[in-house]
Parts: C-alpha cells; structure tokens; sequence
C-alpha cells in the first residue's frame, strides 16, 4: 500500500472511530483543507466522502469544498471535480501580481491564477478565493486592482487576510535584513478599509472580519467555526470542537497513520472552562454580524459575566467601536479591524 493509499484509509478509519462524537447532529458541510487536498484524485475524494455518508447524518444538500492552489488546476482537473460531490472551490489566489506571489514564495503566477480563475468560473458558481493585504511595498492602488481583478471574475465569496511574516521565511530574512520593509499597522488598516468599502459597495456582507460573501454565499463551514457550532477535523494536525472540549490530532503522518491502524485516534484534548467559554464567544462574536447576544452570555455563563462584559464595554461604546443593537454587542466598521485587540479587554481572566 503506498503513502497515500495508507493515508486514506487511516481518514477512512478514523471517520468511523468517530461517529459516536456526531451521532446527533446533522452534517451541514464538508470541508477538505490543509496541506494540498487538490493532490487527490476524484475518486479518493469520493472515497472518504462516501465514507461520511456510511457513519454520519449528512444534511439533503451539504456544502462540500475543496481547497485548491491555480497550479493545480488544469482544465483536466476542474472538469472531473465538477462532475464529482464537490460543490464549492475555495482556491489560494492571494494576489494577482507577481511580485507579491515571489515575496510569500507562492508556486503560482499572476497567469495561473487568472487561468485558473477563467476555467474554475466556467464550471462552479459557488467559488471563494483568498487575497492577502498589508504586503510590504503594496500601494493602496495595487490593493484596489487586486479587489477589482477579483470583482472581475464575478466571484460570491472572498477571505482576506493580512499578512503575517512566519519565522524561518524568506520573507522574515527579507524584513531581518532591512530589504523590505514591514507593514505598519495603519497601512494594513487602510488597506482593510479599502477591502470593506469596495466589497460592500459590491453587493457582498463582511459576515466575519475576514470573510465576505454575497447572499446566499456565506461560507457554511466558515459560519459553523464563529458560531462555535459542533465540528470534526479528520486526519493530522485536524482540530475538532465540542462546545466543551478542543481537540487536535497528532501533526506527523506516519505516527497518525500508525496510530490509527492499531485503533487509536491520536488526538489531545483540552476541556475548556465556563471562563474560556465565555472568551471564545466573545472572541468569535466580535468578529461577526452576528455580535456577542447579552441574553446569551447572561444564560450560559451568568450575570456576574454579562454585567462584566458591558462594564469592559463602556469605554469602547464611547470611543464608537463598538455599539449595542438592543441586546447584541457589535462592533462598528471602525471597530471591526481591531476586533481582536477589543476582545482580549473583554476577556474574563480571573473566574475560573
């Protein structure tokens, strides 16, 4: 058996071990990410799709998505996936210039990702593609090209990020060296701002900071993860929530695979206190349409939370960051971009 047959028979494996975790709830959406999913054919996908049918509840009509790069998409290769289960392309662009794909080391070319765009239009409606901003050198007009490219393509869903400069990269010798400058953080919030106005002016909703979507195009798995619904992440490195509990699975292939041939899911687990509960809500909450419901957090974690929350609130409601729709907690559109920062001085730290 070669590696990648042991490893999808491992994923296969470790659905079944699992189902007890899922047996009541509904599967709404199935998500294939992490790595290089593309590198599997559409048999395999189907494979370990038909495998979650076998052990799981699945929804009448389930988002299934794949995770590609525009190098793996050949023609060849989206026309089998369109006649396959899969019903939605989430395919890495990041951007459409070529001196942004060199400095994050991006195998792709501004080509590619214009071609894969074209053939990936011709055959799937529901397509999300990323864009990152706060690139070293990147002018504001660049940043509205790149938007305006990916408006061009007529695309219902689009995830954006700024940048982060990992350790060990090239990038981080770049920045070490004094080559590139990094990005302040006014920049990358004017960049944001761009983002926000022209994907709104669109037709698109910021349903979460990242995450934009036309109606009917919000990204169900996506959703699940900031409303802290139920999820199961199969295979290495895979995360899974419970409401209770975090989960992770071991991140080495041949330690996953092995464990699993002897019957063991190798995975840690954290049991989260009603403190980190309450901070993931908010956490999460901040970050969304959705907001941080008051009547919520009263119920689930008690009044002594919710009267924290307002007070930790006030000084942000005053500086319009955030505001309160009736019993929801928001952010505002100046807000949203530091949603993070607000949320950890909303966090709970002593209660346990």
């Amino acid at each position: 058996m070669g590696k990648k047959d042991a490893m999808i028979a491992a994923l296969c494996k470790e659905l079944e071990f699992r189902k007890q975790e899922f047996k009541d709830t509904l599967v709404e959406t199935i998500y294939f990410g992490g790595g290089t999913p593309s590198v599997l054919n559409t048999v395999e996908l189907e494979q370990l799709i038909a495998a979650v049918y076998k052990n799981y509840q699945v929804t009448a009509n389930p988002e299934i998505t794949l995770e590609a790069n525009p190098d793996d998409l050949t023609s060849e290769k989206i026309s089998q996936l369109a006649n396959s289960p899969i019903n939605r392309l989430s395919i890495g662009i990041q951007s459409f210039f070529d001196e942004d794909l060199k400095l994050m080391n991006r195998a792709h070319s501004a080509t590619e990702a214009m071609e894969s765009l074209s053939l990936a239009t011709s055959q799937f409606t529901n397509i999300s593609i990323d864009l990152i901003y706060g690139m070293p050198n990147m002018s504001q007009e660049r940043w509205k090209a790149n938007i305006d490219k990916a408006l061009s393509f007529n695309i219902p869903h689009i995830s954006s990020y700024a940048l982060t400069v990992e350790p060990k990269t090239a990038l981080a010798a770049f920045v070490k060296k004094g080559l590139v400058k990094p990005v302040e953080d006014e920049e990358a919030q004017a960049h944001f701002n761009i983002l926000n106005d022209t994907l709104t002016a669109a037709g698109y909703a910021c349903y979460e900071i990242s995450n934009f979507g036309k109606p009917g195009y919000f990204s169900k798995n996506n959703s699940a993860y900031w409303q802290q619904k139920k999820y199961i992440g199969i295979g290495p490195s895979a995360h899974s929530f419970d409401g209770n509990q975090r989960g992770w699975n071991i991140n080495n292939n041949p330690k996953y695979i092995a464990s699993i041939e002897n019957g063991i899911v190798p995975m840690e687990t954290e049991v989260l206190t009603k403190t980190d509960q309450y901070n993931e809500y908010v956490m999460t909450g901040l970050r969304t349409i959705w907001g941080v419901s008051l009547s919520r957090v009263n119920s689930e974690f008690g009044e002594q939370y919710k009267e924290y929350l307002l007070l930790q609130a006030e000084k942000f409601i005053q500086e319009h960051l955030l505001y309160l729709d009736g019993d929801i907690l928001i952010a505002t559109k100046k807000g949203k971009f530091l949603a993070d920062g607000i949320a950890a001085d909303l966090f709970m730290i002593k209660l346990k």
